[in-house]
């Protein structure tokens, strides 16, 4: 779907432009809806994740460490073969939570070596 979406950006408009983006967006069905919860289930699992881990990131930190520890929760429960105990939006959180806060513990670990 993503190829499909990025062939159909004009070859006179670069794909780096905005409105670009927003085009490619709608193409995937992005919806505002649809960023606002990923803004939501981000801010929420990397709160979280920062306040276990120690030491606050900001709003937009925090929704960053979130989305990305979305995507590594999600490799490390499918790589597991674990089952998420919740269904739903609370269940994207937790997934995103222990994600985050994976990605936190192995950020600090790094950073001190």
């Amino acid at each position: 779907m993503w190829r499909a979406c990025v062939a159909r950006c004009p070859p006179s408009e670069p794909c780096a432009t905005a409105s670009a983006v927003w085009k490619l967006l709608h193409c995937l069905s992005m919806t505002l809806e649809i960023v606002l919860v990923w803004a939501f289930v981000g801010l929420i699992s990397g709160w979280l994740a920062s306040r276990l881990a120690g030491g606050g990131l900001g709003v937009v930190g925090e929704i960053v460490v979130g989305i990305a520890g979305a995507f590594v929760g999600g490799l490390l429960f499918r790589q597991l073969h674990l089952t998420v105990p919740f269904s739903g939006l609370p269940g994207t959180i937790f997934v995103a939570f222990v994600g985050a806060l994976a990605l936190l513990v192995a950020l600090r670990l790094l950073r001190r070596a």
